[in-house]
C-alpha cells in the first residue's frame, strides 16, 4: 500500500473506530469484545483497501464484519458453555448514555441493534439495513418498534404524584 493510501486508511480508522467501538460496547455489553471485533474488522479492511475504499459505504461495511464477528465469538462462547457446562461470565458494562442505554439492551436483539448502529454508530437507515442484511423499510419499522417500547417503558417508570 502506497503512502497517499495509508494515509487514507489511518484517517478513516481514527475518525470511525472510537464510534464502531461505542456502538458495539452498546449492543453487546462487553468491550474486550466490542474492541476485538472492532480490530478484526479494521484489519480486514486494511487487507482489502483497495476494494473497500471503493465501497459506497465503507462504514456500513465495517459495520457488518464487526457486528459479523462478534457473533461468532457469542456463539462460540455459548457453545463452549453448553458443551463444558461452565458458568459464562455475564458482561456488565453500561451504555453509553447511562440509564437510557440499559434500556437499549433491554430491547430485543434486532431492535437494539438497530437503535445502536442508528444513533451510536451514526449510520444512516440504508446503511443500518445493509449492515443487517435486511430493507430500510424494515429498519425503519424495527425503530418506530424500539421507540415505542422505550416510550412505553419510560412512561411507566414514571410515577403518579400522590395528591393526598
Amino acid at each position: 500500500m502506497d503512502d497517499q493510501h495509508r494515509g487514507e486508511f489511518e484517517s478513516w480508522y481514527r475518525a470511525l473506530h472510537p464510534r464502531l467501538v461505542t456502538t458495539l460496547v452498546a449492543v453487546l455489553g462487553d468491550v474486550d469484545v466490542a474492541r476485538e471485533a472492532a480490530d478484526e474488522a479494521f484489519a480486514r479492511a486494511f487487507e482489502r483497501w483497495t476494494r473497500v475504499s471503493g465501497m459506497e459505504s465503507m462504514d456500513g461495511w465495517t459495520y457488518r464484519v464487526a457486528y459479523n464477528v462478534a457473533r461468532r465469538h457469542w456463539r462460540r462462547r455459548a457453545l463452549e458453555h453448553r458443551l463444558l457446562r461452565t458458568p459464562v461470565p455475564e458482561a456488565s458494562v453500561p451504555g453509553p448514555a447511562g440509564e437510557l442505554w440499559l434500556m437499549v439492551r433491554e430491547l430485543p436483539p434486532r431492535q437494539a441493534l438497530a437503535v445502536s448502529l442508528r444513533h451510536v454508530g451514526q449510520l444512516t437507515e440504508q446503511e443500518v439495513a445493509d449492515v443487517m442484511g435486511v430493507k430500510r423499510g424494515t429498519v425503519s419499522a424495527t425503530l418506530r418498534a424500539a421507540y415505542e417500547h422505550l416510550r412505553l417503558r419510560m412512561t411507566d417508570d414514571v410515577e403518579e404524584p400522590n395528591h393526598a
